[in-house]
């Protein structure tokens, strides 16, 4: 199991894929918006994903957005 982790704070703006969905790696799983910029964020291996944020939710740096198994 791999968490998947903010690389800076800001808002999740959108999210690309779904609960349950198999990800390969270096796939976007969602963009965040930070200081007017979009961030992806991609998977760090392949797997299934579980998403711990919604589109709008602020988060800080580090924090877990998903976690693959």
């Amino acid at each position: 199991m791999t968490d998947v982790q903010a690389p800076m704070s800001g808002n999740i703006w959108k999210i690309l894929i779904k609960n349950g969905d198999v990800v390969a790696a270096d796939d976007e799983i969602l963009i965040m918006e930070a200081m007017k910029m979009e961030i992806p964020v991609a998977a760090p291996h392949s797997g299934a994903i579980t998403l711990k944020v919604q589109e709008g939710d602020p988060v800080e740096a580090d924090a877990i957005l998903a976690v693959i198994e």
